[in-house]
């Protein structure tokens, strides 16, 4: 018996080491550096090792007119990091029989335009729904926007069939915390409170920006003129809240890397379903023009020899990444005030600093080179993405870009790449027949109407 105990407390110190194993200070210079480059006002930052939170801290201020230093507890809006909230929130219901995910939602909720309730959760989650993409940040403050926004929807809403390619939309989690909503039976910022953040004791996590302003909060900054700025009004759209719009700090969200990367335990108790993590991190469709998959409101890759989960999100005013690699116990979270600023540097020196990681691979060094009469054939035309559209033309023997009033010269810079003049990635995807459908860029696929 002696024996095991020994083993056991080897086996804690070696998962869960004290915070002084670990020299953090290159991490606070590179996220000074980042913020300074970035012009960011603020930031906290908090790792997780084994069952232990190692590193917590503010960087910055709170608020340019103010000057308050950021404290760990302030809260910031999370943008769509906010989606593997919803994501546990809808599989917990899944896991409990209230819904399977890969059936017509119209078994579960009536009154839907027929189209609509023809989409899996699975398809939700997975971002493989065919709705086109939009994020509008002001909107209604009643709750009831939710409900009222899906059910208002029609086949109108798609760009591409559903199953069809990975795209990212963030109306499909609008109607993932819909049916979230319309499964439990309360509104979907009580049951995220229920079903997700009370379990986890993320105490001060909410959606509801009336709960947030009673607490130490950072106020969300975007660019003017004269430097950052608070944004005034700040956004709010009720309708919109599962795909982006928790507020948190670093200390509640540590809470749930701390119970993901440990199988759902969280302070010796069972906090989350292990079977939900897996469920939430399996892949299930390939992201276009990359080695990664995404899961349920999470991308999936591997980097630097560790397979990582990740999400990062950008809402007026605020940016966030968290990055888990469950295999070895660990998560970082960076949160900031500055609208899409996610400290991607920062989260990457932190796994550097503690895991050992393989070297980095070098970058691909693809030649940029004219487009042959072939290809300039086979890739002009219009694409969408619902109410968007973009051309591809040929002019004076070069090939455009064109959307709205802009006009950009595009080149091949892969063997399935194009590029334009400002450096926007396009890939070129093809269908079985080998003919080109869609255009995928900034997560988003184009598909191609004639």
């Amino acid at each position: 018996m002696a024996a095991i105990g020994v083993l056991f407390l080897l086996l804690v110190w070696r998962d869960a080491p004290a915070q002084s194993t670990f020299d953090f200070s290159p991490l606070e210079a590179v996220a000074q550096s980042e913020l300074r480059d970035t012009k960011t006002p603020g930031a906290a930052i908090a790792i997780v090792l084994g069952d232990r939170v190692i590193y917590e801290r503010g960087f910055g201020v709170a608020s340019v007119e103010t000057n308050e230093p950021v404290r760990p507890e302030m809260l910031f809006r999370l943008g769509s990091t906010t989606k593997m909230f919803t994501a546990t929130a809808l599989v917990t219901l899944a896991e409990r029989g209230a819904i399977d995910l890969n059936q017509s939602i119209d078994r579960y909720v009536k009154g839907l335009h027929p189209r609509i309730g023809r989409l899996t959760a699975n398809q939700l989650l997975s971002h493989t729904s065919g709705l086109f993409d939009e994020a509008p940040m002001i909107g209604s403050n009643d709750e009831t926007a939710l409900a009222q926004e899906v059910r208002s929807w029609n086949g109108s809403r798609f760009f591409t069939e559903p199953s069809n390619i990975y795209s990212y939309s963030n109306p499909g989690f609008w109607l993932a915390g819909f049916l979230v909503e319309s499964l439990s039976g309360k509104r979907y910022a009580d049951q995220m409170n229920d079903g997700v953040f009370a379990p986890l004791g993320m105490k001060r996590t909410t959606l509801r920006p009336l709960v947030a302003m009673t607490y130490p909060i950072a106020y969300g900054h975007d660019e003017s003129p004269q430097g950052p700025a608070v944004v005034r009004p700040a956004a709010n759209n009720a309708a919109s809240w599962p795909a982006g719009s928790i507020f948190s700090n670093v200390t509640d969200l540590a809470r749930f890397m701390t119970a993901f990367v440990n199988g759902g335990r969280l302070d010796h108790a069972q906090v989350l379903s292990p079977t939900v993590i897996r469920t939430l991190m399996t892949p299930r469709v390939k992201i276009p023009g990359s080695d990664a998959s995404y899961g349920y409101g999470l991308e999936i890759a591997t980097l630097r020899g560790v397979e990582i989960v990740r999400h990062g999100g950008s809402r007026s005013g605020y940016g966030s990444a968290i990055l888990m690699v469950p295999e070895r116990r660990f998560g970082v979270v960076t949160v900031a005030n500055r609208t899409g600023v996610g400290l991607s540097r920062t989260a990457n020196t932190a796994m550097e600093i503690v895991l050992s990681l393989d070297p980095p691979r070098p970058a691909p060094t693809d030649t940029a080179r004219s487009l042959a009469a072939a290809e300039i054939a086979e890739y002009i035309g219009t694409y969408s993405q619902g109410p968007r559209a973009m051309d591809i033309v040929a002019r004076d023997g070069r090939v455009l870009l064109k959307q709205q009033s802009r006009e950009s010269p595009l080149v091949k810079s892969g063997e399935s790449t194009l590029e334009s003049a400002d450096h926007a990635r396009f890939v070129v995807v093809r269908g079985s027949t080998g003919a080109v459908e869609y255009l995928f860029a900034d997560d988003r696929a184009w598909r191609k109407i004639q």
